[in-house]
């Protein structure tokens, strides 16, 4: 530490005061404030005001210059709700799978809906899509109870009902177990 001398002007390293010198005890400096009061530091507390410094605009602005953050990147913020949104949505509706329902049998439709399940299943696994909603829709329940044996067939697939505030109980999320 530089030695200080009764009369220097000194600032406090922790602390917003600065003063003049007045008293020195071995290492215990007594400081009379701005404020004018007297204030005991520790000699290594204390910093020396040098009053013939002159610093340049030049120089202060390069020294803001380095002190700047590089300006960070705008990276699409994930919400947590969106983070746990499915990724795919598969909607079996018959009207959304062939243009004229009406020729079909319920057979046929049952079987081309489970058809769709599988195939957009098998595709959510080879792309490894961890999450998808099977909107089947409340009706009976027949296409449900289908697509619930259809997934546990899969011993990489765990099934439960989607969100009730998006889907009602119209829908079935799976989660694929990617590293099964």
């Amino acid at each position: 530490m530089a030695d200080l001398k009764i009369g220097d002007r000194v600032e406090a390293i922790d602390d917003v005061v600065s003063g003049e010198v007045i008293k020195i005890d071995g290492s215990i400096i007594t400081v009379n404030s701005d404020d004018g009061f007297p204030l005991q530091f520790d000699e290594s507390e204390l910093v020396r005001i040098a009053d013939d410094i002159k610093v340049s605009n030049y120089e202060v602005a390069l020294v803001k210059k380095e002190k700047e953050l590089p300006k960070r990147k705008n990276t699409k913020v994930v919400k947590p709700k969106e983070r746990n949104m499915p990724k795919m949505e598969v909607d079996l509706h018959i009207n959304q799978l062939v243009k004229n329902p009406k020729k079909l049998s319920n057979h046929d439709m049952l079987n081309l809906q489970l058809e769709t399940a599988k195939r957009q299943l098998d595709f959510a696994i080879r792309k490894r899509i961890q999450k998808v909603v099977f909107i089947h829709g409340v009706g009976a329940g027949v296409l449900k109870e289908e697509l619930h044996y259809l997934f546990k067939k899969y011993e990489n697939v765990k099934y439960y009902d989607a969100d009730y505030q998006k889907y009602g109980l119209g829908a079935t999320e799976i989660y694929i177990y990617q590293n099964y």
